[in-house]
């Protein structure tokens, strides 16, 4: 695969992952995947990915304090 194709091919799949694809788009980008094994692989690969990122990090709460301190200037903020 030549670079640039891959590359597109990797933008399209994130996208395709963020939700951020039209539905034409998707469709397309779904008929390219079925269709050629090493597409499939880079879309198994960034889901892999994204999973063991969500598995691995851990968010912190906000702390009472920030969230009464966020609450104090939204209501101080002139309309």
């Amino acid at each position: 695969m030549r670079d640039q194709n891959y590359q597109e091919l990797v933008r399209k799949v994130t996208m395709y992952l963020d939700n951020e694809l039209s539905e034409s788009a998707e469709r397309e980008l779904l008929r390219e995947i079925k269709a050629n094994p090493a597409y499939l692989k880079v879309l198994s690969q960034e889901k892999s990915f994204r999973e063991f990122i969500k598995s691995k990090i851990h968010r912190r709460k906000p702390s009472p304090a920030l969230i009464q301190s966020i609450k104090e200037k939204i209501r101080i903020a002139p309309a």
